[in-house]
């Protein structure tokens, strides 16, 4: 309401500033009725941007679904990706634990071993240096030749236990080293591993928010084009209730011209005193009708055209040619009409008349008499006009018709 205040503010200074002296009703209308059909052209281009804008918005939409199905089916390749990435990484830390484990039970084994060598090193050496006292010593101190075989049979027991624990501590060092060697190759192999279902994650990572960052713009694209749609919308509307208003406007004042003609015609018919005078143009149509106003190909016939009523034809004819009158009448309007530019209309009696516009020039002015055939103006292309042509209008009781029915 706020937008539409100041749009109805406008046409009512226009309408103020630019009415007609009274008792002209045929010129207020046509100045209405131009105002109506530019208003008429804005809500048709209103209408096309709406559709084109619904179709672009359709299509935006769909490609905005189209991409989620894929942002949605790469989200669901990346995260089975992720799973089997944070396996790897679980995977990767049991190793090395194992790793660490090994390699503390590993250590321990080496100084257990270091110390069953000392040991056995220390026995044997002892044993050796020291054996003919020992023996001596056994045989000096035992008191039956049974005590001393039992002596030195326990010291060889005693030293080929070293001998086995040593060996054992060894093995066990052996085997544990290759477990952990084999534990380190795994582990290896597991970085390989982990390290190519990185890449994998990595490119599929780049392609989701490569599809992410296209349905994004996509969407700031759509809700764009959306509030465009609004806006456009919203005029629209404003222009569709300044139609119906000036339409109202225009259909009081086709009536108060439709009284007026009436009003020509019941005067018309009390002889004047000075009728038949040779300077008065006759006010009858001729036996054809109405004649052609200038001569010319029709390059735009009578009714809808882009959306709105073409209420007239478009003759093309060069800048400057003489414009006639289609029949004797009354000038009506001669002055300037929105997007008729230079308009001259003429009323015939009987409820027609007729009109021409986008005139570079007039050679008439209102309440004259003029008869078929004479010029009432020279064609150009003012007002709303795309080049040099004569818009002739046929109007009964205000309403217009095909004028080709007339000519």
């Amino acid at each position: 309401m706020g937008r539409r205040a100041p749009f109805v503010a406008v046409i009512a200074a226009v309408l103020l500033a630019s009415a007609p002296a009274a008792g002209d009703p045929g010129s207020e209308k046509a100045r209405i009725d131009g105002t109506i059909g530019d208003l008429q052209s804005r809500i048709d281009r209103a209408a096309a941007q709406t559709g084109v804008l619904t179709s672009e918005i359709s299509a935006v939409t769909a490609k905005v679904q189209s991409l989620q199905q894929g942002v949605d089916a790469q989200e669901a390749r990346l995260s089975v990706l992720e799973s089997e990435l944070a396996g790897s990484r679980a995977r990767l830390r049991a190793l090395d634990a194992r790793i660490r484990e090994q390699t503390h039970q590993l250590e321990v084994l080496e100084r257990q071993y270091a110390t069953a060598l000392t040991r056995l090193e220390r026995r044997i050496r002892e044993i050796y240096t020291s054996d003919t006292p020992d023996a001596l010593s056994f045989a000096l101190g035992a008191s039956t030749f049974s005590d001393v075989l039992d002596t030195i049979e326990l010291m060889n027991r005693i030293g080929r236990q070293d001998q086995q624990i040593a060996a054992t501590v060894k093995r066990t060092t052996r085997e544990l080293a290759h477990a952990r060697a084999a534990t380190k190759r795994d582990r290896t192999e597991a970085v390989r591993e982990a390290r190519a279902v990185e890449e994998r994650t990595a490119e599929q990572r780049a392609v989701r928010d490569r599809l992410v960052s296209s349905r994004d713009e996509l969407v700031a694209a759509q809700r764009a084009k959306e509030t465009t749609l609004a806006s456009i919308e919203a005029d629209k509307q404003e222009y569709v209730a300044e139609v119906e208003a000036l339409q109202a406007q225009s259909a009081a004042l086709a009536a108060e011209i439709a009284a007026a003609q009436a009003a020509a015609a019941r005067a018309a018919a009390v002889p004047s005193p000075d009728e038949g005078s040779a300077s008065a143009p006759t006010a009858a149509v001729s036996g054809r009708g109405l004649a052609w106003p200038v001569s010319g190909p029709v390059t735009s016939g009578f009714g809808q055209r882009w959306g709105r009523m073409h209420e007239g034809i478009d003759i093309a004819v060069p800048s400057g040619t003489p414009v006639h009158a289609a029949a004797a009448g009354t000038v009506i309007h001669a002055g300037w009409l929105g997007g008729y530019g230079n308009l001259v209309v003429v009323d015939h009696g009987n409820g027609i008349s007729t009109a021409y516009a986008h005139n570079t020039s007039y050679a008439v002015g209102v309440g004259q008499q003029v008869a078929q055939g004479q010029v009432l103006a020279y064609s150009g292309s003012t007002g709303h006009s795309s080049g040099p042509h004569v818009h002739f209008e046929v109007r009964v009781n205000g309403a217009p018709v095909d004028p080709l029915g007339y000519l």
